[in-house]
């Protein structure tokens, strides 16, 4: 398993890259879960576009800080409850990227159009509640709405993405976004043709046999952070 201070510089490449992107918009935050796996790292909540790997804050997932003094997101329940619920997480996301928020206001369903969105073959579900998650109540609710899958739209709020590692979470909101604009362009020019499960099936374990879609986006990632 990665050191703190591994997970802090890929969290600050990951931060800088959708900063750049525009995908955090004053808005957002990403963590990891560290060897510890009752500790995370996590982007504080004034954490702005010129981050440092040691400005990401070690908290258990009681919600307590660890030897900082940060001030968290509001919404950090978001990240609590989800990694207590699914073991399998190793990072999260949070943003109101504006692609995606906005299928969760229409009666347009947000699932794959583009080939590499086939990694969300299993379904993106829609939490009903547009209230923060601010609370381990909400915390629990959004984790159920979440259930095994890979992402979750937040009606007319954001989204939620994780992943099982750092890289792994950076490339599926890359994907998710990227599969919303594309639908997007598709329905203002008449009927959506989303994949079929049968196309699915044979696209998604080629892509994730070598996660070489993964890597491929993690690489210009760095490129355009400067690394």
């Amino acid at each position: 398993m990665e050191s703190n201070a591994a997970l802090a510089e890929k969290l600050n490449t990951a931060w800088r890259f959708f900063y750049g992107r525009g995908f955090i918009d004053g808005f957002g935050h990403i963590s990891a879960r560290t060897a510890n796996p009752d500790h995370i790292l996590i982007s504080p909540h004034d954490l702005g576009q010129r981050s440092n790997p040691e400005d990401f804050a070690l908290v258990d997932l009681d919600g307590n800080t660890i030897d900082n003094d940060a001030r968290m997101p509001g919404e950090l329940p978001i990240h609590l409850e989800i990694y207590k619920s699914r073991p399998d997480v190793g990072s999260i996301a949070h943003f109101h990227c504006h692609f995606p928020t906005s299928f969760s206001m229409s009666s347009v369903d947000l699932r794959p159009t583009y080939f590499l969105a086939s990694i969300f073959r299993d379904g993106i579900p829609t939490h009903p509640d547009s209230r923060l998650i601010n609370s381990a109540e909400r915390g629990v609710a959004l984790a159920r709405t979440l259930g095994s899958h890979r992402a979750a739209l937040m009606k007319a709020h954001g989204i939620v993405v994780t992943g099982e590692d750092i890289i792994e979470m950076t490339a599926s909101v890359f994907i998710l976004e990227d599969n919303a604009h594309r639908t997007w362009i598709s329905a203002a020019m008449g009927e959506v043709e989303y994949l079929s499960d049968e196309a699915m099936a044979e696209i998604e374990p080629e892509l994730l046999k070598t996660r070489g879609p993964y890597g491929r986006i993690w690489a210009f990632c760095e490129d355009e952070v400067g690394q």
